[in-house]
């Protein structure tokens, strides 16, 4: 079972699973040397790659646990669609990240999580607890905040495409007994077509 655990910026992601006292996957740590953007097809290889590599982790960590959670989804593809969105990036830039996806999908390297643990708190929440964990810069915070509500969107369309596979908030503890059922095909290249279908159009 592979849960992602996900929400905007300041959302509680990390808290939520470090609250867990599992061992689970942590969310991605910018290194400074990400690509610019300035070859699209470059940027969107070296950010499949990034997932594939936490996805490969999450599918350890179920090997040896049952359970893996993940600080933040794995699959990733909705940054670029909600930056894009919100106009702060060209929509471009998602058709890129879209086709090396498909390329992890196809070959069986990254794929959908079982789960999706999603919280979304209003904007004011947001910033009291951002305000709260002096421990995070967050230098993006606003652009991050900005991408709450496509983000609520692209697991809206996720959810009503294979219900139950998104979980509404973060519980109280992780129950593994309640958690949703394994899903039959983590790579299924034809639910990611109709996930980008069910979009809005931006």
């Amino acid at each position: 079972m592979i849960v992602a655990v996900e929400g905007p910026s300041a959302a509680g992601k990390t808290t939520w699973c470090r609250a867990t006292r599992r061992q689970f996957v942590a969310e991605y740590i910018p290194t400074g040397k990400e690509p610019d953007g300035s070859d699209p097809a470059e940027q969107a290889t070296y950010w499949a790659q990034v997932n594939t590599q936490r996805w490969t982790q999450a599918l350890a960590l179920e090997d040896a646990t049952g359970v893996a959670v993940c600080d933040s989804d794995p699959l990733k593809l909705h940054y670029s669609w909600c930056l894009a969105a919100v106009g702060a990036a060209p929509i471009t830039r998602f058709e890129h990240e879209l086709a090396a996806v498909r390329k992890m999908f196809t070959g069986r390297h990254l794929g959908f999580a079982d789960v999706v643990l999603l919280s979304v708190p209003d904007p004011q929440q947001l910033v009291l607890q951002r305000a709260g964990d002096p421990s995070r810069r967050r230098r993006h915070f606003d652009l991050h905040a900005r991408l709450a509500e496509p983000l609520a969107e692209w697991y809206g369309a996720l959810d009503r495409l294979d219900p139950g596979r998104v979980v509404d908030g973060f519980p109280p503890k992780l129950d593994d007994a309640r958690l949703p059922p394994l899903r039959p095909d983590r790579h299924d290249r034809d639910l990611l077509d109709a996930l980008v279908d069910e979009l809005p159009e931006v």
